[in-house]
């Protein structure tokens, strides 16, 4: 078992990982900071790529500036303002509930805790975690599949689910790289550390990686 260097992993990674496109939420993040924003592009990506989630998301935010400009829709107009991400009826279910809801519980204010944005409807712990540490700056680890995966292969993790993967993340990842670690695994699950028949003979970090569970490397 190779010993896994974290802070070495994490400086080659930031800097590799410029070479590709950053995920779509970044992307919203950088050219806008508004938490609502954040919160329904991160609910329209969920199981959808990100190409079909940024056409998505410019279309919705063209049309929808605020909570209150959601709520006057009727469910067939968001269903057709969203389409064709993933589970579009579902997520158009959850977005007309989320303005009510943010609306009367929350005076029109996307929460910044774990806690209230988990009530809210199509929210999860990831979607929770990314609004937390996109939209407000705060220490948080978004682990989604790609960060599951990649952490339990380079051997940092040992575990069977994200939650198992997040947990443990929290207590020994340093708090200084939170933040940022989905943004990076990310980039870097969906180009080069793939699931299956991963470049591990282009890998920057393969001298830090156990290749645990790898099926097939070129």
């Amino acid at each position: 078992m190779k010993e896994i260097n974290i802070d070495r992993i994490y400086t080659i990674l930031k800097t590799y990982v410029k070479r590709y496109n950053i995920p779509i939420v970044d992307s919203i993040r950088i050219k806008t900071s508004n938490p609502f924003k954040i919160l329904i592009a991160t609910i329209l990506s969920a199981r959808t790529n990100d190409k079909i989630t940024a056409l998505v998301s410019k279309k919705f935010f063209s049309k929808i500036k605020k909570m209150d400009d959601l709520e006057k829709l009727s469910l067939k107009e968001i269903e057709n303002l969203i389409y064709p991400v993933g589970f579009y009826k579902n997520k158009a279910k959850y977005l007309k509930k989320l303005a009510v809801i943010i609306k009367n519980k929350f005076n029109n204010k996307i929460p910044e805790d774990m806690d209230k944005l988990l009530e809210l409807p199509g929210v999860g712990r990831k979607t929770a975690n990314l609004v937390l540490s996109l939209a407000f700056r705060k220490p948080s680890i978004c682990v989604d599949t790609h960060v599951h995966r990649i952490m339990n292969r380079i051997g940092y993790v040992k575990t069977k689910t994200p939650y198992q993967t997040e947990i443990e993340l929290r207590k020994k990842l340093p708090k200084k790289y939170w933040i940022i670690t989905n943004s990076i695994f990310v980039a870097f699950g969906q180009n080069l550390c793939r699931p299956i028949s991963p470049f591990c003979s282009k890998c920057p970090i393969k001298k830090y990686c156990n290749k645990t569970n790898v099926r097939k490397s070129r």
